[in-house]
């Protein structure tokens, strides 16, 4: 099964210490190694980003900041697994790397099954 991890947090909340960098890295070379990250990557504030919205019908882009934005995603890393509770063990070790390295840090790691084409209704 295949799994988005995505880490979320308020904005503004600074750069991530070296030590945790370092941490997360070692990490991901397990996971790659072990063949069950496909991919990771940590995101840019929202100053830098923009939103491409459809709504009634109308195409409009926002540019970032977005002020209204409570949290924001900071990051993401997607794994192939054996199961939710495999995904759920990885995020803890994850968040764990956070609060050794990164006392006071605030956030949460949410774990999403994703879907393909199989997981799609038959088409008629």
């Amino acid at each position: 099964m295949r799994f988005m991890m995505i880490v979320k947090h308020k904005e503004g909340s600074g750069f991530p210490p070296k030590e945790l960098m370092e941490a997360i890295d070692k990490l991901s070379e397990e996971g790659v190694k072990a063949g069950t990250m496909l991919g990771s990557g940590g995101l840019g504030p929202t100053a830098t980003g923009a939103r491409v919205r459809l709504s009634g019908g109308r195409i409009t882009v926002i540019d970032g900041p977005f002020t209204e934005a409570k949290e924001i995603i900071g990051g993401y890393a997607q794994f192939e697994l054996k199961s939710k509770e495999e995904a759920v063990a990885g995020a803890l070790q994850f968040m764990e790397l956070h609060k050794k390295y990164w006392p006071g840090w605030e956030g949460e790691t949410e774990i999403r099954q994703m879907m393909g084409p199989e997981d799609c209704a038959p088409k008629p």
